[in-house]
């Protein structure tokens, strides 16, 4: 049997784009002490851009996944899911690898600013040998790195959500529904810091909600009509009420509303994902897909177009988006954070470089250097007239290329011998001899007796 059909015509571009706005607002909020942070919708709302990420993902599993158990069976199905999983993991390694490099480079470039700190990944550098095997193990997920090893459980969860589904959907939402309350009751957790008590900041026990929601409204167990005025007014509340639930200013200064937050604090907590939360999210989908509805023609523009191209590469984005953030942060700290044109520049760049790496990754996967002749006459092309069109661009290209070509073959002599990029070796490193050696080391010239292979060499050498 076949796999699911995943050419782009057959995308959902709302989920697409929606997920690409989902890893704009991650950049935003993952950059260290970021100004444009207060203007995120998740200081308007009791959700943020995790449940978003969390609810889109478990939609596309449906599309994806989903049909993939249909048509090609349990056991391809588990193959696939395996493979995804694979590459979850080693995403989930390369951040934490590239971003700990990336504090380095901090540390270095701006020494008043202690990265490695702020990142809270000390454990690593102290204790390296046991922090990483508790980092392939999972056993370490520091708070900046926990929404792909949560992402990683729930796609291993999710054929076991499959098989349930096949006695009854009830059964399986039923499931899902139970281990996230007897979570909330046990106390169930997993940790992430052996050198303290620490667990992962989102638990899957309940996250897994949110996911296999957004996998039930993908695979159409779940259906609401746009039609019904009485569910929009209710969503429209519920997000209406939410801002000044949410807004700091507003719940500090007004003593109602800080009155109620307090009294709704355990219905509001991220890492357990507080139901108010969840049904935030559900009433922003509603209100949203019943927008899109309306108004069909929105995703037509480029900005929108683009959006959601980076929403199609959302795991390759949301590394990318994770080391960009972290730079960007201290791009910050090096042009410093009294001006708004500072943190202008640093986020839009980062947005930029977001949407130009949208637009590369698919390309690259069309792998455009393997296209032969033949095939663009298949498609209609013209070679002589298009060589005679495209000459001039092609010599222009190569005169652009020219020099990154020459930067390229000369990278090898600038990093020989080449100072190292760092502090002084420290003192533990270094043989000291004590002042007070009566004798001191003196060079001694080793004699033996030459033999004739020695003279055999020694002619040869001459020769």
């Amino acid at each position: 049997m076949g796999l699911p059909d995943q050419s782009p015509q057959n995308r959902n571009l709302q989920l697409d784009f929606f997920r690409g706005l989902a890893l704009i607002v991650i950049f935003i909020n993952h950059m260290p002490d970021n100004p444009w942070f207060w203007y995120t919708p998740s200081r308007f709302g009791l959700s943020d851009a995790a449940e978003v990420f969390v609810f889109s993902s478990g939609f596309a599993s449906a599309l994806a996944y989903g049909r993939c158990f249909e048509r090609a069976g349990l056991w391809l199905g588990l193959v696939r899911i395996l493979h995804r999983c694979v590459h979850i993991y080693s995403a989930h390694l390369a951040s934490f690898v590239l971003l700990a490099l990336v504090c380095v480079i901090g540390n270095r470039w701006v020494p008043e600013m202690d990265d490695i700190q702020r990142l809270n990944i000390a454990y690593f550098f102290d204790a390296t040998q046991q922090a990483l095997y508790d980092l392939f193990t999972l056993a370490y997920v520091p708070n900046y790195f926990d929404i792909l090893p949560m992402y990683l459980v729930m796609m291993v969860w999710l054929p076991i959500f499959w098989v349930l589904s096949r006695l009854h959907v009830g059964v399986a939402l039923a499931c899902s529904v139970a281990l996230y309350c007897a979570s909330l009751h046990y106390g169930w957790e997993l940790s992430a810091d052996p050198a303290s008590s620490r667990a992962w900041y989102f638990n899957p026990y309940n996250w897994q909600l949110m996911f296999f929601t957004g996998y039930a409204f993908g695979a159409g167990w779940a259906r609401v009509s746009v039609k019904q005025g009485w569910l929009l007014a209710v969503c429209l509340a519920l997000v209406l009420v939410s801002i000044p639930l949410e807004h700091e200013s507003t719940y500090t200064q007004i003593k109602f509303w800080g009155e109620l937050r307090a009294s709704l604090t355990p219905w509001l907590d991220k890492s357990h994902l507080g139901v108010l939360r969840w049904l935030h999210l559900l009433a922003l989908a509603y209100l949203m897909h019943h927008v899109c509805n309306s108004r069909p023609q929105w995703l037509s523009g480029a900005l929108p177009r683009s959006i959601a191209t980076m929403g199609q590469q959302s795991l390759r984005i949301f590394l990318f988006s994770m080391v960009l953030s972290y730079a960007g942060g201290i791009w910050l700290d090096h042009l410093g954070r009294q001006t708004w044109l500072a943190a202008a520049l640093v986020n839009v760049s980062g947005l930029g470089l977001m949407l130009l790496a949208g637009q590369i990754m698919p390309w690259l996967d069309t792998k455009p250097w393997k296209i032969s002749p033949t095939a663009k006459l298949a498609q209609g092309d013209n070679s002589d007239y298009s060589e005679q069109l495209t000459a001039p661009y092609r010599r222009g290209n190569q005169a652009l290329a020219l020099p990154c070509l020459i930067g390229l073959a000369g990278l090898p002599a600038v990093l020989t011998n080449a100072p190292h990029f760092g502090g002084a070796i420290t003192p533990d490193l270094v043989v000291q001899s004590h002042e007070t050696d009566t004798e001191a080391l003196q060079p001694v010239e080793a004699l033996s007796p030459e033999t004739e292979a020695d003279k055999v060499i020694d002619s040869r050498q001459q020769l």
